[in-house]
């Protein structure tokens, strides 16, 4: 189970240094796979599960939990991918400077956790001064240096002190009970990664156009494969979330369902806005029985230990798979073939209960390797789908206007409803070939 964080940890290397086969598409037509969106995409991946990580990490060293040692685990780990992917850029100096400059962030991200759980004033100002002044500063100059100016150190600097504020913001709202606050502001975060590896990118890729086939990160379909990745990748980190805190019966679960709320209520919207209220009643009525609450019935039925009602939950999310698959190949006058569909929809829940079953076992290290894997097939995704509908929609895709949604800025409710049937477009067109991969990787 670990290949595919492997496979994903060797293409990012060669994504950032070999020009995308896929490049043959875009003299025939737009494309979201071209070596700058590829870069965009990695670096989304990276950092979007760098921000779960830390936010992850300090509520849990704050809670003193079993897992506590796993998370900082994942955290690390994930910190080496992203040094990894400074030297395919800028090679072992570079990332020499980078991870000395990082390791101070993620070791001090606990580290104000667990000053604020001792009540240890001092200590916790000095964590809050070096995650929020020191580590920006430091990390903006090297930025801007090794992009040689093409970002600029200021705004650099300005944008890590904002996801820096985000965690902050999570945890503090989290340490207060306040966790409606706490979930808004893990959206806003999250979504803030996606603003900062669009920027980074394209620094980079402004820098070496060479080595990216003059190719950019902000093009339409780019944005289009962004806000992909984004949506489902935050949908696979709140599901699992709330599986946990069910598991747990924390006292924030009810603001994790909350939170995933919100996404069906965009799904709904977007619906509506192209297939008419009635289907978008449908799928409401699909989405939420047999997909959301019946994750929570596994969660329910696992701590009763009563295994027939887990069994009929676990039926409930292959009926989902079925139906939903079901539902969007008629939705799309069967564009999307209905076998693939209901395959890829079967495939990330298997994601999110095994991640779910690892946790309630004790495994703690294998839940975070799980939840990497869950989190980046997501990307993958992402991926197949953008290219799918760039691809379908060509006309449509160049009418677009040409000032984007920001993707991931803010908070979710800032993409509209256009990006809202896109996403939902995309996942009628799933390609079985990210199924193929991820099926044999699972043999």
């Amino acid at each position: 189970m670990k290949l595919i964080k492997k496979v994903f940890a060797l293409t990012m290397a060669l994504l950032l240094l070999v020009p995308s086969v896929s490049m043959a598409h875009a003299e025939s037509g737009p494309t979201a796979k071209t070596p700058a969106a590829d870069l965009r995409a990695t670096l989304s991946e990276l950092l979007s599960n760098h921000f779960v990580y830390q936010t992850i990490s300090m509520t849990k060293t704050y809670d003193d939990a079993e897992d506590t040692e796993a998370i900082n685990q994942a955290l690390e780990r994930n910190a080496n991918d992203l040094t990894k992917a400074i030297q395919s850029i800028y090679g072992k100096e570079g990332a020499a400077q980078f991870e000395k400059i990082f390791d101070s962030q993620y070791e001090e991200t606990p580290g104000l956790a667990e000053a604020v759980k001792s009540g240890d004033k001092e200590a916790e100002e000095k964590a809050k001064q070096q995650l929020l002044q020191q580590f920006p500063q430091e990390l903006g100059t090297f930025l801007s240096e090794a992009t040689g100016g093409n970002l600029p150190a200021d705004t650099a600097e300005k944008v890590l002190r904002a996801h820096e504020q985000d965690v902050q913001d999570v945890f503090y709202a989290y340490v207060n009970e306040d966790y409606k606050k706490a979930y808004q502001s893990f959206r806003t975060g999250f979504d803030r990664m996606f603003d900062i590896s669009k920027a980074l990118s394209g620094a980079i890729v402004n820098q070496k156009p060479d080595q990216f086939n003059h190719t950019k990160v902000d093009t339409k379909a780019a944005d289009l494969r962004s806000t992909l990745n984004s949506l489902a990748s935050e949908h696979f980190a709140l599901a699992t979330l709330e599986m946990q805190k069910g598991f747990d019966q924390a006292k924030d679960y009810d603001f994790v369902t909350w939170a995933e709320d919100q996404q069906t209520a965009d799904f709904k919207g977007a619906i509506a806005s192209i297939y008419g209220q009635e289907a978008a009643d449908q799928f409401e009525k699909i989405w939420q029985k047999d997909h959301i609450a019946a994750q929570s019935k596994v969660v329910a039925a696992t701590l009763q230990e009563q295994n027939d009602e887990r069994k009929d939950a676990e039926q409930r999310l292959k009926d989902f798979s079925q139906q939903f698959g079901m539902f969007l190949s008629q939705a799309t006058e069967g564009n999307l073939p209905e076998d693939a569909a209901k395959e890829a929809i079967w495939m990330h829940e298997e994601d999110v209960l095994q991640t779910f079953d690892q946790y309630v076992n004790g495994e703690y290290e294998a839940t975070y390797e799980s939840f990497d894997e869950g989190f980046a097939y997501m990307f993958g995704v992402g991926e197949m789908l953008s290219e799918a509908v760039v691809t379908s929609m060509p006309d449509e895709y160049s009418m677009m206007p040409s000032e984007m949604p920001d993707t991931g800025l803010g908070g979710s409710e800032q993409n509209g409803f256009l990006w809202m049937w896109i996403t939902f477009a995309s996942l009628v067109v799933l390609s079985g070939g990210v199924l193929a991969s991820r099926s044999n990787k699972k043999a």
